[in-house]
């Protein structure tokens, strides 16, 4: 079932199996991707692998975990290769790696996703097809200079057909992201840069899909931005807003606390 607690539990569970980390900023992307999966990404015969399908591009790679319990719910990946997490043999790594069926683009060094996905936007419009091309980026991230090349060349050729949506948890790596390099309002560099830009609670499912669908209504021709502010580690106590989990590994304890609480929010 593709709700927000169920996917929360699979990444534990793929967390847990591979003793790997990145909990937490694949915690903070869950609502945006299950909007996304269930309600607007195109996917013909849900096939991931259509020529004429939508683009999710996962330019903050170290949260494909998020990912990959979605795509379990999309029937593209199966549970073996989730409970073998980083085990001997497996395809699926801790980075979006293009080479998985179900992901676009291998994203481990930060800010190249998103140009990439800046191209597949350009492409389709070139080929006037109807695909729609969502970019997920951190705020981190977006430090990276290629991320603003990328959005200059978005802007200068009207790419509307194109989405960036801001994962804003407020952390990157090592510090908070105000600390490290200071981004100032990030919704006020996407205007500047010609995007029609929105800011949403990036936990509400029911803002984010209607958030999106405004967008895509609107008559503009300017790219599209969401800047959704949310919480790493969302969903489990201990883990919110606590960047430790950035780079943790799950013990026996920690594991047993972690889907008790998620196990609780069912009831």
């Amino acid at each position: 079932m593709l709700s927000a607690n169920n996917l929360r539990k699979t990444i534990i569970n793929m967390a847990y199996a591979g003793s790997t980390v990145h909990i937490g900023c694949a915690f903070s992307i869950v609502e945006i991707l299950l909007v996304l999966y269930r309600d607007f990404l195109n996917y013909p015969q849900q096939d991931c692998t259509s020529a004429s399908r939508d683009y999710l591009i996962l330019s903050k790679g170290h949260g494909v975990m998020a990912q990959y319990a979605c795509m379990l719910e999309m029937g593209w990946i199966e549970q073996q290769q989730l409970d073998n997490y980083f085990g001997d043999g497996t395809d699926l790594k801790g980075l979006s790696d293009s080479r998985v069926r179900g992901l676009e683009v291998t994203s481990g060094s930060l800010g190249h996703g998103f140009s990439v996905g800046i191209g597949m936007a350009f492409g389709a419009k070139l080929k006037a097809t109807s695909q729609r091309t969502y970019i997920v980026v951190g705020d981190g991230e977006i430090n990276e200079g290629a991320i603003w090349e990328g959005a200059l060349f978005a802007s200068h050729h009207q790419l509307q057909n194109v989405m960036v949506i801001v994962d804003a948890n407020g952390f990157q790596a090592m510090d908070r992201t105000d600390d490290v390099l200071s981004l100032g309002k990030i919704e006020d560099k996407f205007i500047a840069f010609g995007f029609e830009t929105v800011c949403v609670n990036g936990h509400d499912e029911l803002e984010i899909k209607k958030t999106i669908q405004d967008l895509w209504e609107s008559t503009s021709n300017k790219p599209k931005a969401i800047v959704a502010k949310t919480t790493k580690g969302k969903g489990v106590t201990f883990m919110e807003d606590n960047n430790i989990w950035h780079y943790t590994r799950l013990t026996p304890e920690t594991y047993s606390q972690s889907i008790s609480e998620l196990n609780r929010v069912d009831k």
